[in-house]
């Protein structure tokens, strides 16, 4: 199976499993699952050939663990990122690291400064432990920047941090003194 295939499969899904369900008629519970079968039916309507061999190796390879499936095999979803109003994921509270990190863009810093880090369409804030991962994500963006976020400090104030399986450090807010640019 070609790197690209599995690449271009990895963006629909999470397309569809995170913000536009409704584009191939899927429905997702509010946990994010979705019923592999009928994501199948979806993709094939919309034009696209998947099948469970395929939908396995990008879950399988996928190195930033975005997707998971149901313990019964039968059920997929995107374990955070979720900007639809029906998916509502729980997760638990957890202490984070002392320090978290957010990659963004050059050209989001003047509102960045201005209102903090905040969701936007999605339901949370995204951080990492890692600046190479911070940095990797900032790329999609543009020119990179680095914030260091005081991830104890904030939660010390009262901020609340979950933790997604795939080690993604949720918040729903992040203001502006908590932050450094590296």
């Amino acid at each position: 199976m070609s790197k690209k295939l599995l690449d271009e499969t990895s963006k629909f899904l999470s397309y569809v499993l995170r913000h536009e369900p409704q584009k191939i008629g899927l429905t997702l519970d509010s946990h994010g699952w979705a019923d592999i079968n009928a994501l199948i039916s979806g993709a094939a309507r919309d034009g696209r050939t998947l099948d469970r061999v395929l939908i396995e190796a990008v879950v399988a390879s996928s190195d930033k663990k975005r997707f998971s499936i149901s313990t019964d095999g039968l059920c997929i979803r995107a374990v955070q990122g979720h900007s639809t109003e029906t998916v509502e994921l729980q997760f638990d509270e957890k202490h984070p690291p002392q320090m978290l990190y957010h990659g963004t863009a050059t050209r989001f810093l003047d509102s960045i400064n201005e209102q903090g880090l905040i969701p936007g369409s999605r339901h949370h804030v995204h951080l990492s432990e890692e600046i190479a991962t911070a940095t990797s994500v900032g790329q999609r963006y543009g020119s990179v920047v680095i914030l260091e976020i005081a991830a104890q400090q904030m939660q010390e104030e009262g901020f609340k941090f979950y933790q997604a399986e795939n080690g993604v450090w949720l918040t729903d807010h992040v203001p502006p003194h908590f932050m450094i640019k590296l």
